[in-house]
């Protein structure tokens, strides 16, 4: 008896649904065709043993499965829940009136309970798009797909409890959630707040105009000065997430499988700070079964590599083009997927070896070799991309014991969600272009228009630091956000003097 399930295979970040069909003749074996990976033609012991330890019967006669299309790899142990119904099915243990109106996924352990499985929002916005009436998953992932409006999530524990749900003998409740309360219940609830911070003034204004217009930014200092504590609270200052990037954001984290129990929505700016003996695939992504990387986790969020001339050469170069298009496209010999990578790029490192070149007390011990060595590891061409490079200074004690209160992240928060409203509202009708950062040279002519005293500032910097076309690009849209945040119009001299100022690693002094 021939009949067929649905399933789904996710690439990227999408979803394809994938027709299981099962066919049951005389003869013997078991036969899974339709380009599946081992993990999927392993799934017979697994299915047998769920099948039989729940008290049903395994067909002792030929079972042929074919996964349609062909041509598209499946990956996993996820299609263990849909192969079994349908062997079911196929050998009339189950009526199959149901399986049309279900896209079903599950992975089985040998007892029959069904465990979580990856990707499954993706699934379930694919099932809505194709008019599938309902998704059958793991209990477990069942708040996960639930953000998907106007399709019955299912969620099921076991085998059996799936059988009795299509075969009519119990009624399953779809799981509900209410997903503008969901989104705003945890929008804000930033455990760090850069009032912790003392002192630091002139770097959390530098850091507050990179969360205003999404600019990239690197802090050098000594060790101790605060970088890493400061970079850690920067997620709470940049404007709360829209519920589209909510869902965007939620749709990679699922298909990494790093969505929680309880978790159904990303609501919080997700803060990525992988170590610095990360591999170029693991930060990127890929691999032979394709996973999102860590730029694409930091999705609508803080990228931060701490010690950046520790991380290897290569690995710092593939950030070049994700950085400038906001996308990652990993290609192999089998398959192309493209991921998101929209991030803020927040880097540290020491100003050299030992860490105290350039600190106003303590000596540095390092020979102008040395420091120029150090520095040489993160290439010109990867600081071009950087906005902003801000000095940290260690701070005085006089200032660390002082009882003085700083702004608060909501405080800084607020003015720069003003910057940022002033961005939306210039690039409104604008496709994929939301903040100053993002400009293109268009843009740049358009809106980033200087006098002549900021001409001549700006003449003056290029000139004696002999920056690049990008960094010249960088100091505009710099000073744009920062006449953002003032509330100007126009882009002033004070402006321009400010934001060629953070280019610290551009100046003469600090290759030794």
């Amino acid at each position: 008896m021939l009949i067929k399930a649905f399933g789904s295979a996710v690439h990227g970040i999408r979803a394809t649904t994938i027709t299981i069909e099962v066919n049951i003749t005389h003869g013997i074996r078991f036969f899974i065709v339709g380009l599946a990976d081992n993990a999927v033609k392993e799934s017979q012991k697994r299915i047998e043993s769920a099948i039989v330890t729940n008290g049903y019967t395994w067909p002792r006669i030929r079972v042929v499965v074919n996964m349609a299309p062909a041509d598209i790899r499946k990956e996993g142990s996820s299609y263990d829940l849909p192969l079994a119904l349908a062997i079911l099915s196929a050998s009339n243990q189950l009526d199959p009136i149901k399986f049309p109106e279900y896209v079903i996924m599950g992975e089985l352990s040998l007892d029959g309970s069904v465990q979580n499985v990856r990707g499954v929002l993706p699934m379930a916005l694919r099932a809505k798009e194709e008019g599938y009436k309902g998704i059958i998953i793991p209990k477990g992932n069942a708040r996960e797909a639930a953000v998907v409006e106007g399709l019955d999530v299912i969620g099921v524990r076991n085998l059996k409890e799936a059988y009795n749900f299509l075969a009519g003998k119990i009624e399953l409740q779809p799981a509900r959630i209410n997903i503008r309360e969901e989104f705003m219940k945890n929008l804000e609830n930033y455990d760090l707040n850069f009032s912790d911070v003392k002192g630091q003034e002139a770097v959390k204004r530098a850091l507050m105009i990179a969360a205003c217009g999404s600019h990239n930014a690197i802090m050098i200092g000594p060790p101790g000065s605060g970088k890493t504590m400061l970079a850690k609270r920067i997620p709470s200052i940049i404007p709360p997430m829209t519920l589209e990037e909510s869902l965007e954001t939620t749709k990679i984290h699922s298909v990494a499988g790093k969505m929680g129990r309880e978790t159904s929505l990303v609501t919080l700016r997700p803060f990525r700070a992988p170590h610095h003996t990360i591999s170029d695939v693991a930060l990127v992504g890929g691999g032979n079964s394709p996973q999102p990387g860590e730029i694409s986790l930091a999705h609508n969020g803080v990228l931060f590599l701490d010690e950046l001339p520790e991380f290897k050469r290569n690995v710092l170069e593939v950030l070049r083009q994700p950085i400038e298009d906001r996308v990652i496209t990993v290609s192999r010999a089998k398959f192309t997927v493209n991921y998101p990578a929209n991030f803020v790029l927040i880097a540290s490192m020491n100003p050299c070896p030992c860490g105290f070149y350039n600190h106003p007390e303590k000596n540095c011990g390092c020979s102008p070799g040395m420091v120029r060595k150090y520095l040489s590891k993160v290439s010109g061409p990867l600081l071009d991309r950087i906005d902003i490079h801000i000095e940290v200074v260690p701070v005085p004690f006089r200032q660390l014991s002082e009882l003085k209160e700083s702004d608060t992240s909501q405080v800084i928060r607020q003015k720069v969600m003003q910057g940022a409203q002033v961005q939306e509202k210039r690039f409104a009708g604008i496709k994929g272009i939301y903040a100053n950062s993002q400009m293109n040279a268009a843009l740049l002519k358009k809106y980033c228009q200087l006098g002549k005293d900021s001409q001549a500032i700006l003449k003056n910097a290029m000139e004696k630091l002999g920056l690049s076309a990008r960094a010249y690009d960088r100091i505009l849209k710099v000073s744009r956000t920062i006449a953002d945040l003032e509330g100007d119009e126009l882009i002033r001299s004070s402006h321009v003097a400010e934001a060629v100022n953070y280019r610290n690693l551009d100046r003469e002094g600090w290759a030794g």
